[in-house]
């Protein structure tokens, strides 16, 4: 059987391809997929528990089996992902704060918070040139789904819209907008934190620093 394996950020560019054929005996379960690209990437190892993996977009365990067909991600670290009628989305295009917030405002929001995290001059000692974000896009807006219904859940009456860019952004580039409204300040406050903490936990997205002094992905500087 054949499966298709996708790499990202720093593993995708140790073993220099970002999708591979992959072929396995039937009931070949994650760990031997796992098995088969620590052959070919020592940084599998390197990572060790960290190195997260996924079955046709969903958080999987390494004893799962995988099926024919299906699609594998292994995903390193993350760096801590069209319509308007979603809200949450990955782009390529500069972020526009007031479009997130649109996707959430309403006569009953009476507090409205906004998140902006922009592209810095300078990270762990170094001077910062530019940054180049990567995501695996359908399960990171997926996974930030996830997140507003979470919100929505802990504080009721609250909405979220998140939106990330992806691709090199340049110093004072927003990377990321988190938007709450809700009919009070303070859970609007507390959603909007609550988003962007989980987010650089649990979203498949990924950062390069190209600094003056060279170019690492943040999940190796953990």
């Amino acid at each position: 059987m054949k499966i298709h394996l996708l790499l990202f950020g720093s593993l995708r560019e140790s073993v220099g391809e970002s999708r591979l054929e992959v072929e396995l005996t039937e009931g070949a379960t994650l760990a031997d997929v796992r098995a088969w690209l620590a052959e070919r990437s020592d940084l599998v190892d390197k990572l060790g528990d960290r190195l997260a993996a996924s079955i046709n977009m969903e958080v999987a365990d390494l004893s799962d089996v995988v099926e024919d067909g299906d699609e594998v991600a292994f995903l390193p670290p993350v760096a801590g992902g069209d319509g308007t009628a979603r809200s949450c989305t990955i782009s390529e295009s500069p972020l526009d704060e007031a479009e997130v917030a649109a996707r959430v405002e309403g006569p009953d929001a009476g507090g409205v918070v906004s998140f902006v995290g922009r592209v810095r001059n300078h990270a762990r000692g170094h001077s910062i040139e530019h940054l180049e974000y990567e995501a695996y896009p359908a399960m990171a807006e997926r996974e930030m789904e996830k997140i507003v219904d979470e919100a929505a859940e802990k504080w009721p009456g609250t909405r979220v819209a998140i939106a990330h860019r992806v691709g090199r952004l340049e110093i004072g580039d927003a990377a990321v907008v988190v938007v709450a409204a809700s009919a009070h300040r303070g859970e609007a406050f507390e959603a909007c934190r609550y988003a962007i903490d989980t987010l650089k936990v649990t979203v498949p997205i990924w950062k390069r620093e190209v600094a003056t002094d060279g170019a690492y992905w943040v999940d190796d500087h953990a």
